[in-house]
């Protein structure tokens, strides 16, 4: 017999999760068309294609969450699955940003324009939130099976207000993932916690490595793409 809460968390894995990673596929999917339609190219020869690659485990952490959060395999399974396309997913976004970096090196030789900076680094941006807000929200208390399943919130890897002081949440509240998405906005924006804190060190390293990317494609890549529109 399935709870009301699983149910739940099921929903917001087909309704939420799946459409916010369909979104940033096709950021990527669009990026790559228009760079094959403009002929623009990053460092060392590599060009739209390379963006097509990245769409790639998204569009199958798409699929994964679209089928819910079982069926014919068990619920660690799935995580199991959902983890490693997530950890290639910020690994790549990693890459990502490092090719970007190393191509405004060799910008005098690839003549990259202003319009690729922009867009590569709004896609980058976009989709380094998606990763990380999903990141967050398969990381803390054992994933969303794990906090349907549980009484209550125990030993959290990311306390929220609500966690801190229960008088602020409803009766039998528990995180979602826009709070997660909500986290990794603002995290990628101030470049350190606001209103939710990392508690462990998976939920820290994952913080960091969003700030760092965030601050590279947000202040230094953006910000030398302005500089190209308008010199």
């Amino acid at each position: 017999m399935i709870s009301e809460a699983l149910r739940e968390a099921i929903r917001e894995a087909r309704g939420e999760a799946a459409p916010f990673v369909a979104l940033a596929m096709v950021g990527f999917v669009a990026l790559a068309l228009v760079s094959q339609s403009a002929n623009w190219q990053l460092t060392h020869g590599i060009g739209w294609w390379f963006w097509l690659i990245a769409a790639v485990p998204y569009g199958a952490l798409a699929l994964t969450f679209a089928m819910g959060l079982g069926q014919n395999r068990t619920f660690e399974q799935r995580r199991a699955v959902v983890t490693g396309l997530l950890g290639i997913i910020v690994s790549l976004t990693v890459v990502e940003t490092a090719l970007l970096i190393a191509s405004l090196v060799e910008s005098s030789n690839l003549r990259i324009s202003g319009p690729q900076l922009l867009m590569s680094a709004v896609v980058l941006w976009v989709s380094n939130i998606i990763a990380f807000g999903l990141a967050f929200w398969e990381l803390d208390c054992g994933g969303p099976v794990r906090r349907a399943l549980a009484e209550r919130r125990v030993t959290p890897d990311i306390q929220f207000p609500q966690d801190e002081n229960p008088t602020l949440a409803r009766p039998g509240w528990t995180p979602h993932l826009l709070d997660y998405l909500y986290l990794s906005t603002t995290n990628s924006i101030a470049f350190s916690p606001t209103d939710a804190m990392p508690l462990t060190r998976p939920a820290k390293a994952l913080m960091t490595i969003e700030s760092a990317v965030s601050i590279v494609a947000v202040l230094f890549i953006a910000a030398r793409a302005v500089n190209i529109l308008h010199p």
